[in-house]
């Protein structure tokens, strides 16, 4: 409408208006609720740091709670950027190289999330430099310091090009743009060695469980494999479902489809052999009766842990996904396919957890010509649900900025990615003729 002039807006025009006042408004108060509940995790912190682990339910028989389960969720969710990352530039598929981009924010994301569990179940944390230093080649627990490291670095080199090219630091850094988007021609190095380290970390971090021999829920290997395999699949599902809602709730965040349609029908198939895996790694224990596992299956399958495991991540975790996911046309619905992607993440949430508590909750007890098995409790105290959630805000609104401010989200075609005058200057087809 020309200013100054006399004629009447479209009729919709006032709608148009209120609609996005509305999704501004609900943008602030999400932002703001996030802010929220990262202050109130930041001031049960700060009662972890001054006062101990006291205030939290932690105990020397259940050492590993609610802290812990976040991080080994937060780094599976992470999985999907050294997986995608190999795939686009190791294997060549470079047609999902938008999608790898998403993956790598959410792993940054992810990671960052898993050293803020860390800094608060471990304490001290102006000692964070000595397993760097301080080499314990036959600590488990120190292969997983190096590698959390280690990867750590590598996404932050390969988060540079996708700060580069948004469009504020095109206009506000146009010279330190172009640095960090010269950062990208690295790619297939850093794919290596994201490959390597983080396969690495996912390895031990079940490994951390399985050479524990004195809780005998723990002590086998396939826990290794099982979290490798279970991290990638959560890890992609998680990518393609935060592009999905992100495409849903702003327009800043454009996908392909097609693209996400068929990782989702790789996640379909990997879920399925998933499921076969981990049945057969649980129902392996009944062959012979050994103290402490054979009452750990019970726990799964019976007792506490029950309803996690059967629903959490039996039917809803993997068997429902996995008939949406491979099912055609229940698939190319895209609200049925998000709620199937949202089922996988938590059936990995699940497995975690469950992994987590199961080998703490059941204790041997050696006693003279016999071995018992004595039980423990455990509950996260509001302290550890505050600061659980802080730092689970904290990954949203990282999310939520990067979507908004960094494009991180984008399936367009590459000559859309510049900066909105340069766009203005390439001519279109169209124009030429």
């Amino acid at each position: 409408m020309i200013r100054g002039s006399t004629t009447c807006p479209p009729a919709g025009m006032n709608k148009i208006m209120r609609a996005n006042y509305l999704k501004r408004f609900l943008l602030i108060i999400w932002i703001v609720g996030l802010l929220v509940i990262m202050g109130l995790g930041a001031a049960a912190a700060f009662q972890v740091f001054t006062k101990g682990l006291v205030v939290t339910n932690l105990s020397d028989l259940v050492p590993w709670g609610l802290w812990i389960t976040i991080d080994l969720s937060a780094i599976a969710m992470s999985a999907g950027a050294f997986s995608l990352c190999a795939v686009v530039y190791l294997v060549g598929l470079k047609r999902y190289e938008p999608v790898a981009r998403t993956a790598t924010f959410i792993g940054i994301i992810g990671y960052s999330m898993a050293m803020l569990c860390l800094l608060m179940d471990v304490g001290r944390p102006e000692r964070f430099w000595h397993g760097f230093v301080y080499w314990n080649t036959h600590s488990v627990l120190w292969e997983v310091t190096m590698c959390v490291g280690l990867y750590f670095s590598v996404l932050l080199i390969e988060v540079l090009p996708i700060i580069g090219r948004s469009d504020w630091a095109r206009r506000s850094f146009p010279r330190l743009s172009g640095v960090m988007r010269l950062v990208h021609h690295g790619a297939p190095v850093l794919a290596f060695f994201g490959l390597l380290f983080s396969l690495l970390h996912q390895s031990s971090l079940g490994a951390t469980y399985a050479v524990i021999q004195a809780r005998p829920a723990w002590y086998r290997p396939s826990i290794t494999v099982l979290f490798i395999f279970s991290a990638v699949l959560g890890g992609i599902a998680l990518t393609i479902f935060a592009s999905m809602l992100a495409a849903r709730l702003t327009p800043k965040a454009n996908v392909d489809d097609r693209l996400l349609d068929t990782l989702s029908r790789f996640i379909g198939w990997s879920l399925a052999a998933y499921l076969y895996f981990r049945f057969w790694d649980a129902f392996a224990i009944t062959y012979t009766y050994q103290p402490g596992r054979s009452e750990a299956l019970q726990m799964l399958t019976q007792g506490r842990l029950a309803f996690n495991f059967w629903f959490g991540e039996i039917i809803f975790g993997a068997l429902i996904p996995v008939i949406l996911l491979l099912n055609g046309r229940f698939r190319r619905n895209p609200t049925l396919r998000m709620a199937a992607l949202a089922m996988v993440v938590g059936g990995v949430v699940a497995y975690r957890w469950d992994i987590n508590m199961v080998g703490q909750l059941i204790v041997l007890t050696y006693l003279p010509q016999q071995i018992l098995a004595r039980y423990a409790a455990y509950s996260p105290s509001l302290i550890e649900l505050a600061a659980g959630a802080g730092v689970i805000a904290f990954g949203l609104l990282a999310f939520t900025l990067g979507v908004r401010g960094l494009n991180v989200v984008d399936h367009a075609p590459a000559r859309q990615h510049a900066p909105k005058e340069e766009r203005r200057r390439v001519p279109s087809p169209a124009s030429a003729d």
